[in-house]
C-alpha cells in the first residue's frame, strides 16, 4: 500500500487514514478528498477548529470526525461503511471512540454551534440534511458545507437558500468549494421525506426513505430480477444489499421461506426496507430480520439462499470490491448446497468472480443488458 496515499497532514497535525475495510483499498484511492482537506484548513485558519461539538454529515472515511476528535463532535451518516471507518481509524491514530457521539441518518439531532457538512450523492438526502440543520440552527450558528466544484452547482445553492438562508461560496482550490450559510430561512419542518409508488403487478405500495437507491422507480436490474427469483420455500434466506426491500417483499409474496434477513450498508435502506415489509405483508414480518451491516460482516446466521443486486460504486467511485466482498461473504455464510443468486451488468466481471469462488456458476437468463447469475457452494 503506498504510504501516500494513507497518510494526511494538515496543520502539523497528521493522520493515518484508510479506507473501509482497509484490506480491499486499492493503491490509488484515499480515506479523504481534496474537499476535506479545504474545509479542515478553513477550520483551523478562521479558528473554529476549537469548536466544541460540532455536527459532523456525510463523512465518508472519518477524517473529518479524527480531525476534530477532541472536540467532542456528533458524528451523523447513514453508511455503515462510513461508521466502520470512522472506528477503524480513530484506533489506528490513537484516538477515542467514547469522546464522538455516533447518530443514524433518521435520529434526532441536538443543536450545534457548527455545522460541516460534507455534500452527498443523492439531492433528495441533501435536501432532508438541510431541512434537519434548519431545525437546530440559529443565526449564529456556523454551517459550512464542502464539495467538488462540479457539486457545486447554483440548483445546490439555491436548495442551502431555501432551506437554511444566506448562502455564499469559497474561491474553488484544488476543484473543491465550501459554501457558507446561515440559517436566515423559515423554518420546514424535517420530515423522513418518504417517497411513495405503487409496485406493477402487485398490490405493494414501496415507500422510501430520502437516501435509497432507485427511490423514484424500480430500478431495471432488480426488474429484470423479480422475473427469475429462486424458489425458497421453508429455506434460510438472505437479501444482501436490500436497497427497498423489493427482492425480499416478492420472495415473501412467492414463497413461504422460514426466515428472511434483509442486509444493506444504508440505514435508510434498511429502514425503507423494514416499513415495506411491515406495511405490505404484515403477517410475514414475523419471519424477517433488518441489519444495518457492511455485506454480512454484522450478520451472523447461515443461509440456503442469498439475493444479491450488488452496487458497482461506492460513493463517486467506480469499484468491484463491494461485489468481491459481496460474493466472498455469501459463500462464506451459505451452508452447503446453498445458493448465491445475483444479477448484474453483462459487462462486469461478475461470472469470472463466481467461477474462482464456487468452482462454476450457470446463467438462470439474460437480456442485452443484464445478466442472472446462479452460483452452488459444493
Amino acid at each position: 500500500m503506498n504510504q501516500a496515499n494513507t497518510s494526511l497532514t494538515l496543520n502539523n497535525q497528521t493522520m493515518e487514514l484508510l479506507r473501509y475495510p482497509a484490506r480491499l483499498q486499492h493503491k490509488s484511492l484515499q480515506a479523504w478528498d481534496a474537499a476535506d482537506q479545504y474545509l479542515i484548513n478553513h477550520l483551523h485558519e478562521s479558528g473554529l477548529i476549537a469548536v466544541n461539538q460540532p455536527l459532523i454529515f456525510n463523512d465518508e472515511f472519518g477524517a473529518l470526525g479524527c480531525f476534530l476528535a477532541t472536540q467532542q463532535p456528533v458524528w451523523v451518516t447513514d453508511s455503515k461503511v462510513a461508521q466502520l471507518a470512522l472506528e477503524q481509524n480513530l484506533a489506528r491514530n490513537g484516538l477515542p471512540l467514547e469522546g464522538i457521539t455516533q447518530v443514524n441518518s433518521l435520529s434526532p439531532l441536538p443543536y450545534a454551534p457548527l455545522v460541516l457538512l460534507k455534500l452527498p450523492k443523492s439531492v433528495a438526502m441533501l435536501e432532508y440534511q438541510l431541512q434537519q440543520i434548519r431545525q437546530l440552527a440559529s443565526p449564529d450558528t456556523q454551517i459550512i458545507a464542502a464539495g467538488k466544484v462540479n457539486q457545486v452547482t447554483s440548483s445546490i445553492l439555491a436548495l442551502f437558500e431555501k432551506y437554511i438562508g444566506e448562502t455564499k461560496t469559497s474561491l474553488a482550490v484544488k476543484k473543491s468549494r465550501l459554501i457558507f450559510s446561515r440559517a436566515t430561512a423559515p423554518c420546514i419542518e424535517a420530515r423522513a421525506d418518504l417517497l411513495s409508488w405503487p409496485l406493477e403487478n402487485t398490490p405493494f405500495t414501496l415507500r422510501h426513505h430520502a437516501n435509497v437507491f432507485a427511490r423514484n422507480q424500480l430500478d431495471i436490474g432488480a426488474r429484470f430480477f423479480l422475473e427469475h427469483l429462486p424458489e425458497v420455500s421453508g429455506k434460510q434466506v438472505i437479501d444482501l444489499g436490500c436497497g427497498n426491500g423489493v427482492l425480499g417483499l416478492s420472495l415473501l409474496h412467492n414463497s413461504q421461506p422460514g426466515s428472511l434477513t434483509l442486509v444493506d450498508e444504508s440505514y435508510m435502506a434498511v429502514e425503507s426496507a423494514r416499513l415495506n415489509i411491515e406495511t405490505n405483508l404484515p403477517d410475514q414480518a414475523s419471519v424477517c430480520q433488518f441489519i444495518w451491516s457492511n455485506c454480512l460482516e454484522q450478520v451472523q446466521q447461515r443461509a440456503d439462499t442469498v439475493v444479491c443486486n450488488p452496487p458497482f460504486h461506492q460513493q463517486n467511485t467506480i469499484t468491484d470490491h463491494i461485489a468481491w466482498q459481496m460474493f466472498t461473504d455469501s459463500f462464506d455464510r451459505l451452508s452447503k448446497g446453498g445458493e448465491l443468486r445475483i444479477v448484474g451488468n453483462r459487462h462486469l466481471d461478475y461470472p469470472q468472480k463466481l467461477k474462482r469462488l464456487f468452482g462454476g456458476y450457470q446463467v438462470v437468463a439474460a437480456n442485452n443488458k443484464f445478466s442472472i447469475l446462479s452460483a452452488v457452494k459444493k
